[in-house]
C-alpha cells in the first residue's frame, strides 16, 4: 500500500483514546465526540489526514500530559462520517509505532514532536516457531472465548508476516490495557510473540476453568432433578403403604393456624402461597426452615387480637392521680383521648412526645397510661440505635433475618392496640446502615401507619390502633419531619413543693418497702426531705432524690438487721449524719446593693439558677475582657450591651469618652461551668450602666432578657424555672421581657406569691427598677 511508505512527520496532532490501545497494520474505527477532538479531525482532514493515536492511563474526558502513554500509533484517516448529533466516526489505518518526544501544546488539542519506533525483525527458525505457536493458541482461543468469532481463526491463518500476526492477535484478544500497551511498546517481534504466548496461555487457563465450573453446575442441576423425581416417587409409595407423612401433617397444622389468625385477605393469600411452596420443599432443605419461620411470624402476629379499652373516665383519672403527682397537662390529654375514644370507636391513636429533663417520670408515665387504659405496655429504647433494620427489619434474603423491633414487640404484646413507648427518640444515631429516624416517619404518622410494611414480613400491618408515646430530653436533636408528626407535651421539671409532695406520697413509701422496712422503723420529717432536695440533689426530676432517700433507708435497715428496735425519725441532723456534708449550697441574693453587680436568671437542664454579672473598669484604652467560660452567644450579648451603653452615654450621664480612658472587664462567677445563651443581655447592660454611673444595683432584683443594639428587650425561654430560682434566692422583684408575660401562666400561684413582676420592652424601662436612685 502507498500509505505504508509514508514517513512519520516530526510534529503530529495526537488523538487520545480511553480504554483502547491501537496497533499498526490494522484499521482502527474511532468515535469522536469531544469538541477539541472534532476540531483535531477537521484540521487533519483539511491538511494531510495524518495523526497520532495514543491510549489514556486514566478515564479523564480531557487528559493532561501525565494522563497519556508516550508510545502510540502513527496513522492516516481513510474514511469519515459526520452524524446529526454533531459526532464524527472515523476509520484510521495504523501505519507505524511512534514515541512522543515532547508535547508542544494541549490547546486546542494535543500537538507533539514524535519519532518512529523501528520494528526489530530477525527472520529465522525461532521467529517462525514462535509465530506458529501464537497461531495455534489463538485458534484454540477462538473456540473457547465467547467474544471471539470462530471466523477469526481462518483469517489469522492467512497472515504470513509475523509482525502483522502479532499486532492482529494483540488487538483482538481481551488483554488488560496495561498488557496491550506493553505489547505496543515492544519493538522486538520475537519478544512480542513470547509475551503473547504467555498472555494467551493465561487467558486459556481462565476460560478452561470457567468451562469446568459450568459443567459442574449443570451436573449438580441434573442431580437435583433426579432427586426430585425420586422424592415424588417416595411420596407415592408412602401414600400407597398408608405411612403417615409428618411433613404433610405439619403443613395441615400451619394451614389451620393461618385460618385462625384472621389475617387480612391479601396477607392470608400470601401466607397460603408460601405454604404451598413449603409443601413442595423437603424438610432437610435450608429454604424449608426460612419459610417455616416466616409463616410462624405471620401466624403469631395479633392481626385481630386487641385488649378492650377501659373507657371509665373517672377510674382512669383516679389511676393517673395515684401514680403521678401534678402533670396536669399530660393527664388532661389522656382523658381527652379516652373521651374521644368513647364517643368515636375507630379514633386513631395519638402520637405523644414527652419532652423534659431526666428523672421527671416520662417512662413511668407511659406505664400509668397503659394501666389507666387497660392496655398492654411495651417499651423499646432508641438511644444509640444506628441501624434502620432495627425499625424495619431485614429482608428475608439475609441469613438469620428477623422483623424489626416494632413488629417483634407487637408480637410479644399479643395485642394490636398496646401503649408503645419509644424511649430516647432524641438520641437516634445515623451511619452507613441507614437513618432510623427516617424509618420512624411511617411508624409515627397516623395517616400512613395503618399499612406499615416491615422488610421481613413484606406485608402491611395496621399500627393505627397502637398508642405511640415517645420521650426525649431535648427537642432540638429530633429531625423536623419526625417532630412534625408528634404532639409535644413538655414536662419542665418539678418545683421544690412538688418534689416534697412526690417524696412524701411516692418515693419515701416505695423506698421503705423496697428496703424491707415499715413505718414502725423509720419516719421522714418534711424538713429532712427539704434538706435532701436543696442540699444533696441538683436536678429537674426526682431520680437522685429517690437514691438519697434509699441510701438513708439502707442505713436504717442495717441497724434493724443488727437487732436495733424503735422508730428512727429522720430530721435535718440525721440526714447530714447519714449522707455526709451537704453537696450543694443554694446561691442566695446579694446582701446589699453594689455598683457593677447585677443579678440574672438562667435556665439549666436541672432547673433554674441565679447568676451574678460583675463589671469593673480600670485605666486602659478600648479593651473589653470577658471571663467565666462564656459561650459565643453570651460574649456577643456582652459586646452588644457595651455598644448600646456607649451609644446612650450622654443620655445616661456617662462620659462619652469613657472607653478611650478605661478597659472594661465583665465576669460571670462559677467560671468552671460553661454558660451560653442571649438571656443575660439585660443583666450585662444593667451592670455596665451601674458601673459607669457609679450607682448600685438593687440586690433584691433579678432579671432576664435578650437585648438588641437599639435597646429593645426580646423574649427568652425557661420562665417557670427562672422564677422558681428567684423565689428560692429570696428575690423580691423580677424584671422580664413584656412578651414573656403570657408565660407566667405556667408558674404556680404559690410561687408567684410575694414576687413583683415588671415587664419591659426597652432597657430604659428596666433601669429605674434595677438601679438605686435612678431617675427615668
Amino acid at each position: 500500500m502507498a500509505d505504508e511508505k509514508l514517513s512519520v512527520p516530526e510534529i503530529l496532532p495526537i488523538l487520545p483514546l480511553r480504554g483502547v490501545v491501537a496497533f499498526p497494520n490494522l484499521l482502527i474505527p474511532i468515535a469522536v465526540t469531544l469538541d477539541k477532538n472534532i476540531k483535531l479531525v477537521d484540521d487533519v482532514l483539511n491538511k494531510d489526514k495524518l495523526l497520532g493515536i495514543v491510549a489514556q492511563k486514566t478515564d479523564k474526558e480531557v487528559p493532561e500530559k501525565e494522563d497519556i502513554f508516550m508510545v502510540g500509533v502513527f496513522g492516516k484517516i481513510v474514511r469519515m462520517l459526520r452524524f446529526p448529533d454533531q459526532t464524527i466516526r472515523i476509520l484510521v489505518q495504523g501505519l507505524a509505532r511512534i514515541r512522543i518526544k515532547e508535547i508542544l501544546t494541549l490547546d486546542p488539542y494535543i500537538l507533539a514532536k514524535v519519532e518512529e519506533i523501528k520494528e526489530e525483525v530477525k527472520k529465522d527458525m525461532e521467529l517462525e516457531a514462535l509465530a506458529r505457536e501464537v497461531l495455534g493458541l489463538f485458534q484454540k482461543l477462538t473456540k473457547l472465548a465467547p467474544y471471539l468469532p470462530e471466523e477469526l481463526g481462518v483469517v489469522v491463518m492467512n497472515i504470513e508476516d509475523p509482525v502483522r500476526l502479532a499486532d492482529f492477535v494483540s488487538s483482538n484478544v481481551n488483554f488488560s490495557l496495561e498488557d496491550k500497551q506493553k505489547l505496543l511498546e515492544t519493538p522486538n517481534v520475537k519478544e512480542r510473540l513470547r509475551m503473547l504466548i504467555t498472555l494467551i496461555n493465561k487467558e486459556l487457563t481462565v476460560l478452561e476453568l470457567g468451562e469446568k465450573i459450568r459443567e459442574r453446575i449443570e451436573s449438580k442441576i441434573d442431580k437435583d432433578q433426579r432427586e426430585y423425581i425420586l422424592r415424588e416417587q417416595l411420596k407415592a409409595i408412602q401414600k400407597e403403604l398408608g405411612i403417615e407423612d409428618e411433613q404433610q401433617a405439619e403443613i395441615e397444622e400451619l394451614r389451620r393456624k393461618i385460618k385462625e389468625a384472621k389475617m387480612p385477605e391479601d396477607v392470608e393469600k400470601i401466607a397460603m402461597k408460601e405454604l404451598e411452596r413449603l409443601s413442595r420443599i423437603p424438610p432437610q432443605a435450608a429454604e424449608y426452615t426460612v419459610i417455616h419461620t416466616y409463616l410462624d411470624w405471620l401466624i403469631n402476629l395479633p392481626w385481630a387480637r386487641e385488649t378492650k379499652d377501659r373507657l371509665d373516665i373517672k377510674e382512669a383519672e383516679k389511676i393517673l392521680d395515684e401514680d403521678h403527682y401534678n402533670l396536669e397537662d399530660v393527664k388532661k390529654r389522656i382523658l381527652e383521648y379516652l373521651a374521644v375514644k368513647k364517643l368515636k370507636k375507630d379514633a386513631k391513636g395519638p402520637i405523644l412526645c414527652f419532652v423534659g429533663p431526666p428523672g421527671v417520670g416520662k417512662t413511668s408515665l407511659g406505664r400509668s397510661i397503659a394501666r389507666a387504659l387497660g392496655r398492654k405496655f411495651i417499651r423499646i429504647s432508641l438511644g444509640g440505635v444506628r441501624d434502620e433494620a432495627e425499625i424495619r427489619g431485614h429482608r428475608r434474603t439475609y441469613v438469620g433475618a428477623l422483623p424489626g423491633r416494632i413488629i417483634q414487640e407487637i408480637r410479644r404484646a399479643g395485642s394490636k392496640n398496646p401503649v408503645f413507648m419509644l424511649d430516647e427518640v432524641d438520641k437516634i444515631g445515623v451511619d452507613f446502615r441507614g437513618d432510623p429516624a427516617s424509618a420512624l416517619l411511617e411508624v409515627l404518622d397516623p395517616e400512613q401507619n395503618f399499612s406499615f410494611v416491615d422488610h421481613y414480613l413484606d406485608v402491611p400491618f395496621d399500627l393505627s390502633r397502637v398508642m405511640f408515646i415517645t420521650t426525649a430530653n431535648i427537642i432540638d436533636t429530633i429531625p423536623p419531619a419526625l417532630r412534625d408528626r408528634m404532639e409535644i407535651i413538655k414536662l419542665p421539671g418539678y418545683t421544690l413543693e412538688e418534689k416534697k409532695e412526690i417524696a412524701k406520697r411516692y418515693l419515701v413509701p416505695r423506698q421503705i418497702k423496697e428496703n424491707g422496712l415499715s413505718k414502725k422503723y423509720i419516719k421522714f420529717t418534711t424538713a429532712a426531705i427539704t434538706k435532701i432536695i436543696g442540699q444533696y440533689t441538683r436536678e429537674a426530676g426526682v431520680r437522685n432524690l429517690e437514691r438519697n432517700i434509699g441510701a438513708i433507708c439502707r442505713r436504717i435497715a442495717v441497724d434493724v438487721a443488727k437487732g436495733k428496735k424503735g422508730l428512727v425519725v429522720i430530721d435535718e441532723k440525721k440526714v447530714e449524719e447519714i449522707l455526709g456534708p451537704p453537696r450543694y449550697i443554694e446561691e442566695g441574693k446579694e446582701k446589699k446593693p453594689e455598683v457593677g453587680v447585677a443579678t440574672g436568671l438562667a435556665w439549666t437542664p436541672v432547673g433554674g439558677e441565679i447568676l451574678f454579672v460583675e463589671a469593673t473598669k480600670m485605666k486602659g484604652r478600648k479593651s473589653l475582657t470577658l471571663t467565666g467560660q462564656l459561650g459565643d452567644v453570651m460574649q456577643e450579648s456582652a459586646k452588644a450591651a457595651l455598644s448600646y451603653v456607649r451609644s446612650k452615654a450622654e443620655e445616661f450621664g456617662i462620659d462619652p469618652e469613657f472607653f478611650d480612658k478605661y478597659d472594661i472587664h465583665i465576669h460571670v462567677p462559677a467560671g468552671a461551668i460553661p454558660k451560653d445563651g442571649p438571656s443575660a443581655g439585660i443583666t450585662m447592660t444593667v451592670a455596665l450602666v451601674s458601673l459607669l454611673t457609679e450607682k448600685p444595683v438593687l440586690s433584691d432584683v433579678a432579671m432576664s432578657g435578650e437585648i438588641t443594639l437599639r435597646g429593645r428587650v426580646l423574649p427568652v425561654g425557661g420562665i417557670k424555672e427562672k422564677v422558681l430560682a428567684a423565689k428560692r434566692a429570696g428575690i423580691k422583684k423580677v424584671i422580664l421581657p413584656k412578651e414573656n408575660k403570657k408565660d407566667l401562666h405556667d408558674v404556680p400561684e404559690r410561687v408567684r406569691r410575694g414576687l413583683k413582676f415588671v415587664f419591659v420592652e426597652r432597657i430604659e424601662e428596666a433601669l429605674p427598677h434595677a438601679i438605686k436612685g435612678w431617675k427615668a
